[in-house]
């Protein structure tokens, strides 16, 4: 590691439901194959959120102090002794989940469903709300000086977007709907247009996350005043990213014979299916979870201006104000993403 890199690191920790501190940690020593990465920029998930209000998801239960933050980019400030994909100073995009190499599902290429995954902010792995990181080389992404930092981060959520248009198989001609405009939902958006989608169809019930979407090129039906079949929405494929069960059994009738559904949102355990519509016309049901080989098509996308993942950085804090990018969303509806910069000391968003 270069002399530049101090011993220790601020951290922002989640150390039980709604008690986040900042404190020093030490640097992390990278092993063998990783990179010692300064992390500049760090997106608010979802699940960060979650997990800071209920200390859990699911079976994954925070039992211990656990630094939250998975959508991240930084600089490459040392390399350990068998590490050679990187110079010191390349900026990259941290795919945040490394899995095992050897277990059937990552033979098979199916590295998502490595059940040995140490994904970032998953307890117990800590995540990237702290100014360095460790990462195995061949998932940090070296992205173009084009990039914004933000933007270099938003790769991750991009990514599952760019994952459910390639399960759904979005191509030129496809009719997509896409229920929910959050930030998942309109990086499916982009994606699915990117992909070739004739027509993308967004709903949600916020009217600025729709003038959102239309912004980026959707079609949209404010589904808290018109019915998707009072609307006449019919799709080839629906990208369901609201989670909200309801509104899955609605969007699913208007999914066309031999259509294709992906199911993305994370809501109850159970959604009710319209069985018979699935059935009658052969339609495709499919999960998906996170993504596979994906930052290649993330960071070309990006690059090339097919998507805009700068428009969803909303808001920004330092480390300090970690806290506060948790809970922008509860204080201002107008927030897509909050944005938290380690390396930054100011508290207040911008």
């Amino acid at each position: 590691m270069g002399e530049a890199v101090p011993p220790t690191m601020r951290a922002a920790v989640l150390r039980s439901v709604k008690d986040l501190v900042v404190e020093e940690r030490p640097v992390p020593e990278p092993g063998p194959r990783e990179v010692l990465i300064q992390v500049r920029s760090v997106g608010t998930c979802g699940s960060d959120v979650h997990y800071y209000e209920h200390g859990r998801i699911g079976d994954f239960v925070v039992r211990a102090p656990l630094i939250l933050g998975h959508e991240a980019s930084g600089v490459v400030v040392g390399r350990g002794s068998q590490a050679t994909r990187h110079e010191v100073g390349q900026r990259v995009s941290m795919e945040p989940g490394v899995p095992c190499f050897t277990c059937a599902q990552c033979r098979a290429g199916r590295y998502n469903l490595c059940p040995d995954m140490r994904f970032f902010a998953t307890p117990p792995i800590d995540g990237a709300f702290c100014e360095y990181v460790v990462l195995h080389e061949e998932f940090a992404h070296p992205v173009p000086d084009s990039l914004s930092d933000d933007a270099a981060a938003l790769l991750e959520p991009l990514s599952v977007g760019v994952w459910s248009s390639q399960k759904a198989r979005v191509g030129p001609g496809t009719h997509v709907l896409v229920t929910g405009a959050g930030p998942i939902g309109l990086v499916a958006l982009q994606a699915a247009r990117a992909f070739g989608a004739t027509e993308v169809v967004v709903t949600d019930v916020l009217p600025q996350r729709l003038e959102t979407a239309r912004a980026l090129g959707a079609t949209t039906v404010n589904v808290a005043e018109t019915s998707l079949a009072d609307a006449g929405v019919e799709a080839d494929v629906l990208i369901e990213c609201s989670g909200f069960p309801p509104a899955i059994g609605e969007a699913i009738r208007r999914v066309r014979r031999a259509g294709r559904v992906v199911l993305v949102g994370m809501g109850g355990d159970e959604i009710p299916l319209p069985l018979a519509h699935v059935q009658n016309r052969e339609i495709e049901v499919t999960g998906t979870f996170r993504y596979a080989n994906t930052w290649p098509t993330a960071i070309a996308l990006a690059t090339g201006k097919e998507v805009d993942l700068d428009r969803l950085a909303t808001h920004h804090f330092g480390l300090a104000g970690t806290e506060q990018a948790l809970t922008a969303l509860a204080r201002d509806e107008n927030t897509i993403k909050a944005m938290v910069h380690p390396y930054e000391h100011e508290e207040e968003s911008r």
